[in-house]
């Protein structure tokens, strides 16, 4: 079944993430690739992800294809004017990628070169548009394709963010606007999220897209700490803080975690899925996925 029909249907889905090497070396993602094959229904590939040069997504997520590996092909609007953003959808659709996810990107001083002009000519709820109107056979500049794309078009929320009503505003736009499911960012305060939730399913939200919650599972207590105070619009609860410094493993304490909270999100109405998010620890998905018996047949 395909990340597409499994949208489409009333199965729960599980999607994780891949974050590509700062080298042109393709075997990373190959490699990276076994942690997943089976075990999830897509895979995300983040584009210069904390706006730090890194293999392309385009070139990440064919190789992904080319494993097996169904690709969630991340595009930002950071980096690219509306000439280039509709060049590599239409080159990466012409690959045989079918999905994608539509992000504004991390601001460029926050990354290695912080000198780099950030372009920003489209936002993250105009590049869903853009999208939306090259799957119906145009171009923004009203030209119509031979050839449609075929997108299957994915956003990201942040429910923690304030103002919290704002946050339902502009999810409510990116689905307007064409979005298909939604990634939120990682969930550390369970009791926020749920609000957030209500309020999603109040306004009936759930019902026109999937809602695919963010879960990070951690090493160490420095990434916590570094997220609640480096990352903008981040909560992160004391106790999960404490937990990991108390924890005679910290890694096995951070499986803990992230599988007592996958368990808690299935149980919130207006889920349809997790999106597993192990930033440079791929390798522990196959044992995250056992435990918390997630499958891809859920």
């Amino acid at each position: 079944m395909t990340f597409k029909e499994k949208i489409e249907s009333n199965q729960f889905i599980v999607c994780g993430e891949v974050g590509p090497p700062q080298s042109c070396d393709g075997d990373v993602i190959r490699s990276k690739s076994k942690y997943f094959k089976g075990y999830v229904d897509a895979v995300n590939i983040t584009d210069n992800q904390t706006a730090t040069v890194r293999l392309s997504s385009i070139a990440s997520a064919k190789i992904l294809l080319d494993e097996g590996v169904e690709p969630i092909m991340q595009m930002t609007c950071r980096d690219r004017n509306r000439l280039a953003i509709q060049s590599d959808l239409l080159g990466a659709a012409a690959l045989g990628i079918r999905n994608v996810l539509c992000l504004t990107g991390d601001h460029q001083t926050i990354g290695d070169q912080p000198e780099a002009k950030g372009v920003f000519d489209l936002d993250s709820i105009q590049l869903i548009a853009t999208v939306s109107e090259m799957n119906r056979g145009f171009l923004l500049s009203g030209y119509e394709m031979k050839t449609a794309t075929a997108f299957l078009i994915g956003a990201a929320a942040n429910p923690f963010a304030e103002p919290f009503e704002m946050r339902l505003i502009r999810l409510h736009k990116k689905i307007e606007a064409g979005a298909h499911f939604i990634q939120t960012q990682p969930v550390f305060d369970l009791e926020i999220f749920t609000r957030w939730m209500e309020r999603v399913v109040e306004m009936g939200l759930h019902e026109k897209t999937a809602i695919l919650a963010g879960v990070l599972p951690v090493k160490s207590p420095k990434t916590l700490l570094w997220m609640k105070k480096e990352v903008p619009g981040v909560k992160i609860r004391d106790e999960y803080i404490h937990r990991m410094r108390d924890a005679s493993d910290p890694e096995e304490e951070g499986v803990k975690m992230a599988v007592e909270i996958i368990q808690t999100l299935r149980n919130i109405k207006g889920v349809r899925g997790i999106h597993l998010m192990p930033a440079m620890w791929e390798s522990i998905t196959p044992t995250i996925i056992k435990e918390a018996r997630l499958n891809t047949t859920n």
